[in-house]
């Protein structure tokens, strides 16, 4: 009725930040992703003419240190799905805000995904004449996410992403603890940037390091509509794993002052 369609609008003029806040989750897994899987499909495409394995860690390193700088103020900067879990779990981000926040993220790493085929589109098409192939010599789904090594077995690749994400959330930790020796203000996302490009010179040879189910299976999604098939998830349990069992992880340090100190004000 009127009344409850004149409450809904007064809720939402009242509560602009919410709203803002999940269109800054959306832009800034959008930015990242696009400007990361660029710089691989760049390096790729033109068959390491542009590009190599650094360019392509320091270009997705830096493509998140500017997504950190731009949703810090409103979101904290945790453009990764994990990192929002962790939020829950300690207590600092209600649970019912955690699926329109991954949501969010989704959306913005499958937009940004697509935006990257429909800039290098005619590059794909020259690269692979006109196949999309998940595996073989003219292959670049792995342009999008992130795919073992053959040589991998399940329970190393499960291992890999295990690692790499609790390294990952506990170096951030550690970055944000205001009883370490603190990250001089506003250099905080520069580091995170620096720790990226280490995770994946050093454990990224395995599986690709991805560390985020939103950053793999956003785009994954997006390359199984686009054309290259269901075949793209055929490995997915491997990547996102690691993730996935950061919640027992955090239950262990949930008390931690240093965990909840890095997470921020209560939402």
């Amino acid at each position: 009725d009127s009344y409850r369609i004149t409450k809904v609008g007064k809720d939402f003029q009242d509560h602009p930040v919410q709203s803002s806040t999940y269109h800054q989750y959306f832009c800034n897994k959008l930015c990242p992703l696009a400007l990361g899987c660029g710089c691989v499909g760049q390096a790729v495409l033109s068959r390491g003419a542009h590009g190599g394995t650094m360019t392509i860690s320091v270009g997705f390193a830096m493509a998140v240190t500017i997504a950190v700088y731009v949703s810090g103020g409103i979101s904290g900067g945790h453009i990764n799905p994990a990192v929002s879990l962790a939020m829950c779990v300690a207590g600092r981000l209600k649970w019912t805000k955690l699926p329109i926040y991954i949501l969010a993220q989704l959306l913005g790493a499958f937009v940004g995904a697509a935006a990257v085929f429909g800039i290098y589109h005619d590059a794909f098409m020259e690269y692979s004449n006109g196949t999309l192939e998940v595996t073989g010599p003219y292959a670049t789904a792995h342009i999008f996410a992130t795919y073992p090594a053959p040589y991998l077995s399940l329970i190393n690749g499960f291992a890999d992403q295990v690692m790499s994400t609790a390294v990952l959330l506990l170096v951030i930790f550690a970055i944000f603890d205001t009883r370490n020796n603190r990250v001089p203000k506003g250099l905080e996302p520069v580091v995170v940037g620096l720790l990226i490009i280490v995770l994946t010179c050093s454990l990224g040879m395995n599986s690709g390091c991805a560390m985020n189910p939103a950053r793999d299976l956003g785009p994954r999604l997006f390359t199984a509509i686009a054309g290259w098939g269901m075949e793209v998830f055929t490995e997915i349990v491997r990547d996102l794993g690691g993730p996935l069992l950061l919640a027992s992880y955090c239950r262990h340090i949930q008390q931690s002052k240093s965990l909840t100190s890095c997470l921020g004000a209560k939402e």
